[in-house]
């Protein structure tokens, strides 16, 4: 837990451990003091605030309600649910007030199944991980860190979260602070489109790039780039996918962001039930 961080918050979010820890922020379980006293049986809650060398920048409260205001305009359920925004009194620290998922994050289901998934499970999470993104971007925001970290399968389906890193395109938010990615580098490099990691600003091809990247984990067990300085991809697949898949995910893993299909081309590949892969190599 953060050490500065009170234990509750404006007397009514009881902070009682940490669910994770990123690259700028934590997010804690927390009881809702208000609700439970009121007998409500769904007082827990999902209490994401900056960490302890963050908060102290003068624009780091801001910059947490900038990504409270992008999930309010991003509401879908796919996407994790953000219910308040507030201001501890005591610390001055900002948090973000979310729901509380029960599940498991896809890089933990990926350790628990290194072969990858079955077709028939595959897609339901496929089309489920499409869908939220096509909303978000439906929405002009960027996600900016798509990961399977950042994946949640829960009781109610699957969940994209973590929106720390990202970005509105709609010029009606211009007013929003707005993270300097130049200065704080806490993309996964694994999972970043090159052009970004060369220097080029986020743009909806990144998401899709980044997309690709975990659903071609969750089909094969691994990453397309074994190794982090690589950008030659694994050229086989399990076999038993539909072509479609594997021509879909070439192309979304293309290195000229110009070359990636669109999402809803994406979704057609994953709503396929034609010809599978021949021995689980790409097919042109």
């Amino acid at each position: 837990m953060s050490t500065d961080a009170p234990t509750v918050l404006n007397d009514r979010y009881q902070l009682d451990g940490v669910l994770g820890v990123g690259g700028m922020g934590l997010v804690h379980r927390a009881r809702d003091l208000l609700r439970e006293g009121y007998g409500d049986p769904h007082a827990n809650v999902a209490i994401k605030m900056l960490s302890d060398e963050l908060h102290t920048y003068p624009d780091a409260n801001a910059l947490l309600y900038t990504e409270y205001a992008l999930l309010l305009r991003v509401q879908h359920r796919h996407v994790v649910r953000a219910h308040h925004f507030d201001i501890d009194a005591q610390s001055q620290r900002g948090f973000i007030v979310l729901e509380l998922m029960q599940g498991m994050p896809l890089d933990r289901l990926l350790s628990e199944r290194p072969e990858g998934l079955p077709w028939a499970e595959l897609q339901a999470l496929a089309v489920a991980a499409i869908d939220g993104l096509a909303h978000v971007h439906k929405h002009q925001v960027l996600h900016g860190d798509i990961k399977p970290s950042n994946l949640m399968l829960t009781v109610e389906g699957l969940r994209l979260f973590d929106f720390g890193l990202s970005l509105s395109l709609d010029e009606t938010l211009a007013e929003l602070p707005r993270l300097h990615r130049d200065l704080f580098a806490a993309w996964t490099p694994h999972y970043t489109a090159p052009e970004v990691i060369a220097g080029a600003p986020l743009h909806t091809g990144s998401d899709v790039y980044a997309l690709c990247c975990v659903l071609f984990e969750l089909c094969a067990g691994r990453h397309p780039y074994p190794e982090k300085t690589s950008r030659r991809p694994l050229l086989t697949l399990p076999a038993g996918l539909p072509r479609e898949v594997a021509r879909a995910l070439r192309k979304g893993l293309a290195a000229v962001p110009e070359h990636r299909l669109p999402l809803d081309e994406l979704r057609v590949a994953f709503q396929t039930e034609t010809t599978p892969l021949n021995n689980g190599h790409w097919s042109a």
